[in-house]
């Protein structure tokens, strides 16, 4: 019997909340709310040092919002079992379910590098975008969906050596330099450019492990295993990769890079992600503390369009139309222009959080 037939129809509103706390995050970063509570209090070295975890690492490091990527990539292979169990009772056909994958991961594709495009104002060809990486991980995980959990975890770390000996192979002495490593020269050979913040497209590959482990954590959810063992196999697994990861990074082995998905990186975020995921399974789905996270959960239900929403508009046309009344109003008050930035980003998340509210209470989810 298949994992997809087997599974069950529960949810689990534990990943509900983990997806919607994600998403509120990322909701905030477009509100630019961040920035505006660092700019609170410029003089106190502490509060700056802890607004520094919401941007991401320049190179060598690990900070809160490296994590959120991989926090996202993971959700997603963590409801894929019970996502595609559902679709396939629904349907009863495994090539349609086949069809709309391959149709959501085209849509992704298409979503991320037009978002590329909309914000340089010309057609170009970039593939760094969450989503276009996803919509590889979402498939890759799809055709293994079925094997089993021996199978995926060494995909996945195959996935890793390949994407280490491919650093290693191309420059010996130096494999992780930004902008002059392996995946820089691939951008240049698909895209003609390198990015910026020295992101490179090749990150797919190993990112997928995150989008693998996920749907490992999610058929463990899904087995008739006790709560606490279930529980006690995500620690161990979360442990692991933490340990993994930062002992490679400090022993000098392979350094901890978001922008280029180091191996040491998947492996320490990985181990995040998981313990995340424990510690809300633990939280809500066993102690059944599950009414707080409804905030957050309205922003997850619709999770790919409120990302889509905060990038095209929340970012600026919305936060720009908040600062006409915004300072409009509460500017001849004499209120500071920090706590006046402060109460935009709040007023702009504000209203994003509320779209998604009327979302959820007309029942209207975005899906593709």
């Amino acid at each position: 019997m298949t994992v997809l037939q087997s599974a069950s129809n529960k949810r689990l509103v534990s990943l509900d909340a983990y997806r919607g706390i994600t998403m509120f995050l990322l909701v905030a970063e477009s509100a630019r709310l961040y920035g505006a509570f660092e700019g609170l209090f410029p003089e106190v070295s502490g509060w700056q040092m802890f607004f520094t975890q919401f941007t991401h690492h320049p190179w060598n490091g690990l900070r809160f919002w490296d994590l959120i990527q991989p926090f996202f990539m993971f959700i997603v292979g963590v409801a894929m079992p019970f996502s595609l169990n559902k679709r396939l009772e629904k349907q009863g056909d495994r090539r349609k379910v086949t069809l709309h994958i391959l149709k959501r991961c085209l849509l992704l594709f298409l979503f991320g590098t037009g978002l590329h495009c909309i914000r340089s104002g010309v057609l170009v060809f970039e593939l760094w975008n969450v989503l276009t990486q996803l919509s590889f991980t979402i498939l890759l995980t799809y055709f293994l969906i079925n094997h089993s959990l021996k199978t995926q975890f060494t995909v996945s770390i195959g996935l890793l050596i390949l994407t280490e000996l491919m650093y290693r192979l191309y420059d010996p002495s130096a494999p992780f330099v930004k902008g002059e490593n392996f995946g820089s020269f691939i951008d240049l050979i698909l895209m003609g450019k390198l990015s910026g913040g020295g992101w490179v497209a090749i990150n797919c590959l190993p990112t997928a492990a995150h989008t693998l482990w996920g749907a490992m954590c999610g058929k463990i959810l899904l087995s008739k295993s006790a709560y606490s063992l279930k529980i006690k196999y995500l620690v161990i697994a979360g442990l692991i990769g933490l340990v993994l990861g930062y002992g490679l990074d400090w022993l000098g082995v392979t350094p901890i890079i978001k922008r280029i998905c180091t191996s040491s990186f998947v492996l320490a975020s990985g181990g995040w992600s998981i313990l995340v995921l424990a510690f809300f399974y633990w939280l809500i789905d066993v102690k059944r503390y599950n009414e707080w996270p409804f905030m957050f959960i309205v922003v997850g239900m619709n999770s790919i369009f409120i990302y889509l929403f905060a990038n095209l508009l929340g970012h600026n046309w919305l936060y720009d139309a908040v600062h006409v009344f915004n300072y409009g109003f509460l500017e001849p008050l004499s209120i500071p222009e920090n706590v006046l930035a402060l109460l935009n980003g709040i007023f702009t998340l504000a209203i994003m959080w509320y779209l998604c509210y009327f979302l959820f209470k007309k029942k209207l989810f975005f899906r593709i």
